[in-house]
């Protein structure tokens, strides 16, 4: 039987990096560390890394908490979040996103299991 309960540090769990497609990275070498952690009850949860600059995105719903890093979030259709440790952002499925990345950041993120497409 697994854990009724159970712990991972966010800070320093280790992700699995890639370089951005190119469609996505404004900022050439822009990298995203992630890595999902055990989902239950259909909800998954992951910790993603954004390193220095630019990229964009299309996004799947969730609800996000950043644990480390700067930067600032702009949806096209209308919406900024300046992205700093302890901020609570919220991303509806379908938006247009420009993260502008100042300082590594981290972040952990919840969303329906139907909804992530990472």
């Amino acid at each position: 039987m697994s854990p009724v309960i159970s712990s991972v540090d966010a800070c320093t769990l280790s992700l699995e990096y890639s370089a951005l497609p190119a469609e996505l990275a404004v900022t050439e070498g822009a990298s995203t560390g992630a890595v999902r952690i055990p989902a239950f009850d259909g909800i998954d949860v992951g910790v993603w890394e954004h390193s220095t600059g630019v990229s964009t995105d299309t996004e799947a719903s969730e609800v996000f908490v950043v644990i480390s890093g700067r930067g600032r979030v702009t949806c096209e259709q209308g919406g900024v979040i300046d992205l700093a440790p302890g901020v609570v952002g919220i991303l509806q499925e379908g938006a247009r996103t420009r993260w502008e990345i100042t300082e590594p950041l981290r972040k952990v993120w919840i969303s329906r299991s139907q909804d992530v497409a990472r």
